[in-house]
């Protein structure tokens, strides 16, 4: 990066000398702790200081619940890059690098579910929970002819639990951790969707996206990506994406 490219992006970054980052805390796989002063640490955490360091600015770490949350705020220009999975619908308003990492979607179901695949889920009369406008919760939004989506702000596993409902959408490894507290539930195996978590900008700031779509590359092809992962001990449940 010139020179001259770096000014252009410092300059046009919300808070001087810092590159904000909107940073989703209901991926457990991409922030898997907090550190002395309660910032989050994970892959997604270690991908956004990096490329702050790569700016020669400072870090910040702007954080939500949920990654519907995080895509709002970008409406109120509340950071320069999120880190959430991409998706045609916040693409609208978000420009999204390719995927650094990717995450296998599929569905819990509890004990004496006939289903067998995921194909299998999707028929008249079955209700599927899932966490409100995650990634694979907009993926099912297109994707269903059939099943009805009851879609959860709260706690997902609960309601899937008491109210006794067909299926529970979410990511693997999420869905595996579940399964532990519910004897006779199964993962299917398979997915319906790779979730591509990617690096995000808003649209109006080109120079930046530029910029995050050719440090993305470099992270995964030099094997930083590959680092973080194994660093946080989330090797085999999230995957290094494949180049597009």
């Amino acid at each position: 990066m010139s020179g001259e490219q770096a000014k252009t992006i410092q300059s046009r970054l919300g808070v001087a000398g810092s590159l904000r980052v909107g940073i989703n805390l209901g991926n457990g796989l991409l922030v898997t702790g907090k550190g002395p002063a309660g910032e989050p640490q994970g892959v997604a955490p270690d991908m956004a200081a990096a490329i702050a360091k790569a700016l020669e600015v400072e870090v910040s770490f702007e954080t939500y619940a949920t990654p519907g949350e995080v895509a709002d705020a970008g409406d109120r220009n509340e950071w320069d890059i999120c880190l959430i999975a991409a998706e045609p619908k916040r693409a609208e308003k978000i420009a999204f690098s390719k995927a650094y990492v990717e995450i296998e979607a599929t569905y819990l179901v509890p004990v004496a579910s006939p289903f067998q695949t995921v194909e299998d889920v999707d028929q008249p009369g079955v209700i599927i929970a899932t966490m409100d406008r995650a990634a694979y919760d907009l993926y099912l939004t297109r994707s269903l002819e059939h099943a009805e989506l009851r879609r959860i702000k709260g706690n997902v596993f609960e309601t899937f639990v008491e109210e006794k409902l067909d299926a529970m959408a979410g990511l693997a490894p999420g869905l595996q951790k579940e399964a532990l507290a519910l004897p006779g539930s199964r993962v299917l195996a398979g997915g319906y969707t790779s979730i591509q978590q990617a690096v995000g900008t808003l649209r109006n700031h080109t120079e930046l996206a530029s910029f995050v779509e050719e440090f993305v590359a470099k992270a995964k092809d030099e094997g930083l990506v590959s680092r973080f992962i194994e660093k946080h001990g989330v090797t085999g449940k999230l995957l290094v994406a494949a180049k597009a």
